[in-house]
């Protein structure tokens, strides 16, 4: 079992004098008092790949003992001063609940100990006017020990302020400003294991950069910088799919697609040899993670459309036959998700996202790529466009029913690749194509909204049928199914409009020279 929390916090070097070299911090902001809490004696072993994959990426692993939060502790990076921080209980080997959300970092390298920190902390309470605490300030004596043979052993001061749960950063600033005051400044170090790494003399972490054989403003370097930010976007987010956390799948989903979309869009400028077998690797993640998500969508479609139902509409065991439904298929859908995030397929296919990284200097690129963005990106952009014009003329010329609907569907899927498409392309091409791109991603919300009413459709027939055969009302479903019906139409007679927004040519104008 694990907890989560959130923590905000900044490092700053030692006040000279020690405890006695702090400001009074009373009185700054909403602190009203200072109060004294320990000392703390704290033991912690910090554990890593043997090239030190985990440090590479800001993520920390340790067990700790001492203090009131003993136990294993893994830090996943945010943004800025926070992090989330994964609690489980004490134990002699990293529990399995960790070594699965560091799965994607660790590619399943061994974790093994990399270094030993214990620390001495005196802490102080900063407390507001009715006691509740804000925020401590942890002033540490550090003495740091590599666990390899050869290493050695540091020893260093470190001030830490770290924010209570539910306080704005806005008191980071007003108390850093008073340190600064005292000459108490950040320290260089974003952590104590990276300080840790650097004086006990472990080698640190492999980190990648773009090679001087890209040329930079190149349509290569635009596309390869899109890849890798995409690429450390899924990689993050696989730890929050393993613990279900709200729109996790749907994010990690979105990306796959965007990834797909930049090596299909690109390949002018990339070589298909290689990036095909990848795409549809990230296709089968996809296929894989869509099943969650549209269980996801479709759940919270029907629970709306049933709360927003006046009492006198809802006729027989409703609300018990939707949550049979959703349970149902749920534990089925989890256990696909878990199952593809720990296959050894999964695996493969992060490390063949990152070799189009690492080959950087020699990456899968065609001699497009060296040439300017302005010529090269907006051919890939308007041949999506093309593609969306297609789709869009042979729908709008069907007349309604199921074949249009599916041609919609495509049409809709097109709109996205357009969308991504201009997304890789905007660094480089600025307004025009961001404009596109917003135009593309208006046609593509309307039919989505279409779609999910669609299939709303389907499964509400499917609840009518099931209670029917029980023996119990039918009604309510089929008003529901009445509602999405009207959605669907109501979305098809909006459509029109605004595909003649979208293929206005003096949207393509700017990108044809």
């Amino acid at each position: 079992m694990t907890q989560s929390k959130r923590e905000t916090e900044r490092k700053y070097e030692p006040p000279s004098g020690g405890v006695a070299g702090l400001p009074d911090l009373t009185g700054v902001g909403p602190v009203a008092s200072v109060t004294t809490a320990g000392p703390e004696e704290l033991d912690a072993v910090y554990h890593d790949t043997e090239d030190l994959r985990l440090a590479g990426a800001s993520v920390t692993l340790r067990r700790r003992t001492g203090g009131p939060d003993a136990g294993w502790h893994l830090k996943l990076p945010i943004g800025g001063d926070t992090r989330e921080e994964v609690r489980a209980p004490l134990s002699d080997d990293v529990p399995e609940a960790l070594r699965g959300l560091v799965l994607s970092r660790t590619r399943g390298a061994p974790l093994r100990p990399v270094v030993r920190i214990r620390s001495t902390r005196a802490v102080r309470q900063l407390r507001d006017a009715g006691g509740s605490v804000l925020a401590e300030l942890s002033l540490d004596e550090v003495r740091a020990d590599a666990t390899a043979s050869g290493g050695g052993r540091a020893e260093w001061g470190e001030l830490e302020v770290e924010l209570a749960d539910g306080v704005g950063p806005a008191l980071l600033d007003v108390v850093e400003k008073k340190l600064r005051k005292r000459g108490i400044v950040r320290s260089d170090s974003p952590s104590k294991l990276a300080r840790a790494l650097r004086d006990t003399g472990v080698d640190g972490p492999v980190v990648r950069r773009p090679s001087a054989g890209v040329v930079a403003g190149s349509a290569g370097s635009y596309v390869l910088a899109y890849l890798r930010e995409q690429v450390g976007t899924l990689v993050a987010l696989d730890p929050a799919v393993r613990r279900e956390l709200p729109d996790a799948v749907h994010q990690m989903r979105v990306t796959c697609r965007r990834l797909r979309g930049c090596l299909r869009s690109y390949r002018s400028v990339l070589d298909r040899r290689v990036t095909d077998p990848v795409r549809a690797e990230l296709r089968w993640l996809a296929g894989e993670l869509g099943t969650a998500r549209d269980q996801e969508v479709l759940r919270e479609r029907i629970d709306a459309g049933l709360d927003g139902l006046p009492g006198d509409l809802v006729l027989g065991p409703v609300a018990a036959r939707l949550r049979a439904w959703e349970v149902s298929r749920d534990v089925d859908v989890r256990s696909r998700t878990r199952q593809a995030l720990d296959a050894p397929r999964y695996l493969r296919l992060l490390d063949a996202l990152d070799a189009l990284d690492a080959l950087v200097g020699g990456p899968p690129l065609r001699a497009k790529a060296a040439g300017k963005p302005a010529r090269t990106m907006a051919r890939a952009v308007l041949k999506e466009y093309g593609r969306l014009a297609g789709r869009m003329e042979r729908a709008l010329a069907l007349p309604a029913g199921r074949t249009r609907e599916t041609e919609l569907h495509e049409a809709r899927k097109a709109a996205k690749k357009l969308r991504y498409a201009a997304e890789v392309a905007r660094p480089a091409l600025g307004k025009p194509v961001a404009r596109l791109g917003n135009h593309a991603k208006a046609v593509q919300q309307l039919l989505g909204e279409h779609q999910d009413a669609v299939v709303a459709q389907a499964t509400l027939r499917e609840l009518a049928v099931a209670a029917h055969g029980a023996g119990e009302s039918a009604f309510t479903w089929g008003v529901l199914y009445g509602r999405e019906r009207a959605v669907a139409e109501a979305r098809q007679q909006a459509l029109p409009e605004v595909w003649r927004s979208a293929s206005d040519p003096a949207l393509r104008a700017p990108l044809a020279h």
